[in-house]
């Protein structure tokens, strides 16, 4: 048995019922959807015409969603359907991240991940979904697809249909029959915040939480508000746009006159912040590692200690932030103690935190002087050492969504962020502590070094091929759009060229290495900033 959806583009009549009936069934919030339908218009006047497209969950048969979710909130049941369970969700927004077809919303009164569900609850009775019933032209089919006699079953042998995002892999188990590529192709159309029928500019649910705050009776009220405040009203939004958006339909460029709300960047400042605490965390044992390992320098004794302590500390402040992130942070054990293995986000916490012990224990052995536990424990904290520097990488490439983020590069990019990370905080620790001049030039060249492989590595990121539109998109964004300043200003002139340049003064001193240190952290934090953000702005639907 599995269970499957066909929407007949050649019935639909964008009449909103199955969204409406849907929020009737399961109690939807105001602001957010289960389904919905997008509208685009297309073609060159007078020959143009509208496309309804409904939106929800795909149900795929390898769902992204599923894998991701750290605590088996998202599972497959044994009709095919995706479920998910709130009481077990910590809001992570992974599963977001991870679907393609932004099908998931958090619900902004429980403060969980929630989607269209099938209306597993109708199934198990007999029923159809809700959308399904209230439909008043039958343009939405379910059933079982693996019943020869079910009508979807008959309809997908005999007719013509297409999926959203076959190149992705997750088997979508929701067909449209005349679905077309202006409506189905999330980049074929720009996104807007001002439509013919609603004003999104202010964003709702989990994005602004605007929906359930406002508190003005008439639409007036809000305008008189913005432009006191110099924001275009709605008002100004549709004649400004107006023009422009009826010469499009004249040159034959199709646009969107209806859609979801947009949620917004999902995952920002703290996903940023945690991702340069642990690569201070992993860097800090890494580099005295290896300057040890190849006689290359040694850490004093002082500056060792320090190096410990601030591992553990960023490492506790890569806790605090990640639990900041969850929108239920009151269930983060749930990671631990309730863990889905195949999610990066399970394998990250156990990773670092199997490695904060091992560091306590690192420092238990040198205290007290374990001299034959101390090499084994220092060789297995290298292993979570690297795995706690890396392992965003690959929780990133399960987020499927987000094409910019599969890149390959990704797990080198950030070994090197840890690496430059771990230099640094020992340079700033250097003001603090006795150095040698051996040490000292260490830490410098493998400043030097770890600039270059980062350089190089955000060369290659951004000038290999890219395999999508969605990816190409984010370049551009960065290095010619809404980034372009923070990008070549920021992350790359101050945060690398500008330490780079410092670290080439003869005879650097201890306080310019710190400097130029400091800088480095910055830098890194600018890069992680446009690498999350930046992929999260590219619309999904």
């Amino acid at each position: 048995m599995k269970y499957g959806f066909i929407i007949d583009n050649r019935k639909c009549i964008g009449c909103h019922a199955c969204t409406t009936a849907c929020k009737a069934e399961h109690q939807v919030p105001v602001g957010v959807n289960r389904t919905w339908v997008k509208q685009v218009e297309k073609g060159e006047f007078p020959h143009t015409r509208r496309l309804f497209s409904v939106m929800r969950c795909n149900h795929c048969t390898d769902a992204p969603c599923v894998e991701i979710c750290p605590v088996e909130a998202l599972f497959f049941r044994d009709d095919g359907i995706v479920d998910f369970d709130k009481n077990r969700c910590i809001g992570c927004k992974s599963c977001m991240q991870a679907c393609p077809y932004d099908a998931l919303y958090i619900d902004p009164e429980n403060h969980t991940a929630a989607k269209c569900n099938y209306c597993a609850h109708r199934v198990d009775i007999g029923l159809e979904p809700a959308c399904v019933n209230v439909c008043p032209e039958h343009a939405i089919i379910s059933g079982d697809m693996d019943d020869p006699e079910s009508e979807i079953s008959q309809l997908l042998g005999r007719e013509q249909v297409t999926v959203r995002k076959a190149a992705k892999g997750t088997v979508p188990n929701l067909f449209y029959i005349n679905g077309d590529e202006a409506s189905l192709n999330p980049v074929a159309t720009e996104k807007s915040d001002a439509y013919l029928w609603s004003a999104q500019s202010r964003g709702v649910g989990h994005y602004a939480k605007a929906a359930e705050k406002m508190a003005f009776s008439n639409g007036d009220a809000i305008d008189a508000i913005m432009e006191a405040n110099g924001h275009t009203t709605y008002a100004g939004n549709v004649a400004k746009n107006g023009a422009a958006k009826s010469i499009e339909l004249l040159m034959d460029k199709p646009r969107r006159v209806y859609d979801a709300p947009d949620k917004g960047v999902l995952w920002g400042w703290e996903v940023s912040g945690y991702v340069l605490t642990k690569a201070i965390s992993a860097g800090v044992f890494l580099v005295a590692f290896f300057g040890a390992l190849f006689g290359w320098a040694e850490a004093s004794v002082p500056a060792w200690w320090w190096g410990l302590g601030a591992g553990l500390l960023f490492l506790a402040a890569t806790g605090i932030l990640l639990i900041m992130d969850l929108d239920r942070p009151d269930r983060f054990l749930n990671v631990l103690l309730r863990p889905q293995w195949k999610s990066w986000l399970v394998r990250g916490g156990y990773s670092f935190s199997i490695y904060g012990g091992l560091l306590t224990l690192l420092g238990l052995t040198a205290y007290f002087g374990w001299d034959m536990l101390r090499v084994p424990v220092e060789w297995a904290t290298l292993v979570f050492a690297v795995l706690t520097a890396v392992y965003t990488a690959f929780l990133f490439a399960q987020a499927k969504g987000r094409d910019f983020w599969q890149s390959p590069a990704l797990a080198v990019h950030m070994l090197a962020h840890s690496f430059m990370a771990g230099a640094a905080a020992f340079a700033i620790i250097a003001l603090f502590t006795p150095a040698t001049a051996e040490w000292m030039a260490y830490l410098k060249y493998l400043l030097i070094a770890g600039i270059i492989v980062n350089l190089l590595t955000v060369l290659v990121e951004l000038t290999m091929t890219h395999p999508t539109q969605e990816a190409k998109i984010v370049v551009d964004m960065i290095t010619k759009g809404r980034y372009r300043s923070l990008f070549w200003g920021g992350a790359i002139f101050f945060g690398n060229l500008v330490p780079l340049a410092i670290l080439f003064i003869p005879g650097l001193a201890t306080p310019m290495l710190a400097v130029a240190g400091l800088i480095v952290l910055a830098g890194i934090y600018l890069t992680e900033k446009i690498w999350v953000e930046a992929p999260q702005r590219v619309q999904l639907v």
